[in-house]
């Protein structure tokens, strides 16, 4: 039967925000010395892997955690972040601050910088550590790895292959000049007009089925993936995003026949209108 270490538990939430609140403050100081403030959007992915990683260490000294829940909890999270990261970087090389940070500092009371810092930086490391606790429950489950981890295991791998090839696709698609200034709106874009966000959906809601097989890891971290979905969903991910593109043409008859976020085959009546 599963159990819980919740000492140990305890102990890994301090490193944990130790964790994600170094990984931003050295990004905070990078962004200072560059003049630009979206490299923060590469630290998300870096202090997810950092977080599993201080939470790998740390939880190897506690009583008798399970070592392949923790070694697979660890490594899911790892190449996420990581893969996110890379992501991010290769599509913001070459280009000046996004354009959300400007307007947000653009209108900052008082010193622009650390406004940034509380606004952007210490709120993500915030996210971070918050979004991140069924990473470090699962790290303190005691027992044997059973069929509810390895369906989040396999729910995981969905939401990676979504992010990963969703991610390829619109970047080939940008590459050709011929598309400049098109909606993207084929491969999983023609069954998603999101497949990024239910990607990490998918991800999030897998970790999480890792580390739920004991009650008590379930009851601490279940907001975590509740949080994510509000964030990809109402927060600051499908909703701003669509809003940014409402007024482009073609988007109208695109979100007609594109589901928003869970994928589903396009409309055809609404493609031939």
């Amino acid at each position: 039967m599963n159990g819980f270490l919740w000492d140990g538990f305890a102990v890994n939430l301090a490193v944990a925000a130790g964790a994600a609140l170094t990984v931003m403050l050295v990004t905070f100081a990078l962004a200072l010395a560059k003049g630009v403030h979206r490299i923060v959007d590469v630290a998300w992915g870096v202090g997810f892997a950092a977080v599993a990683l201080a939470s790998y260490a740390l939880s190897g000294a506690a009583d008798d955690p399970d070592p392949a829940r923790r070694a697979l909890i660890a490594a899911l999270t790892v190449v996420w972040g990581l893969r996110l990261a890379a992501h991010i970087a290769r599509r913001g090389r070459g280009h000046g601050e996004d354009p959300r940070y400007a307007r947000m500092l653009a209108r900052a009371p008082g010193s622009p910088r650390w406004y940034a810092l509380r606004k952007v930086y210490l709120l993500q490391g915030a996210l971070v550590w918050l979004v991140s606790l069924p990473v470090q429950a699962a790290c303190y489950v005691t027992g044997a790895l059973g069929p509810l981890a390895l369906a989040g295991a396999a729910l995981w791998l969905l939401g990676l292959t979504f992010e990963a090839v969703g991610d390829h696709q619109l970047a080939r698609f940008k590459a050709d000049p011929a598309n400049r200034g098109a909606l993207m709106d084929r491969g999983l874009w023609s069954w998603t007009r999101h497949p990024n966000y239910f990607g990490d959906f998918c991800v999030w809601w897998g970790l999480y089925l890792i580390a739920a097989e004991q009650w008590q890891a379930a009851a601490v971290s279940v907001v975590a993936p509740l949080v994510m979905s509000a964030l990809l969903t109402v927060g600051s991910g499908m909703r701003l995003l669509e809003a940014h593109m409402a007024d482009r043409p073609g988007f109208a008859a695109y979100r007609a026949r594109t589901s928003g976020f869970f994928p589903l085959p396009p409309k055809k009546d609404a493609r031939k209108a």
